[in-house]
């Protein structure tokens, strides 16, 4: 090929690198996984709490516990905090319907 550089071969007096690792500290974080960044009733994240919740915040993630409820996809694909999504749903006379699109609610199972 013309242009082409060729690749070092390496030498004899060349080593092996090798470290040796005596401890690991391993860090992880992790985020629900849901349609939407927040809940589209109180418009918090869905990685925090609702205002409702006293759930407060986990000292090993930093983060909410307060779980998105998620709908069966189906009707709708939406998804709130459940304490929202709950209160939502309770404070309807005759049917269950989404806040945001109107569709029937039905929770994913």
């Amino acid at each position: 090929m013309a242009g082409a550089e060729p690749v070092p071969q390496p030498s004899g007096t060349e080593r092996d690198m090798r470290v040796r690792v005596r401890s690991w500290h391993g860090v992880a974080s992790w985020l629900w996984v849901a349609n939407d960044e927040n809940c589209g009733i109180c418009r918090m994240a869905f990685n925090g709490c609702c205002p409702d919740c006293e759930c407060g915040t986990d000292t090993d993630t930093g983060t909410g516990r307060c779980a998105p409820a998620m709908a069966d996809g189906v009707s709708c694909s939406h998804c709130f905090h459940m304490h929202c999504i709950l209160k939502w749903l309770n404070s309807q006379q005759v049917q269950q319907h989404c806040p945001m699109c109107r569709q029937e609610w039905k929770f994913r199972e």
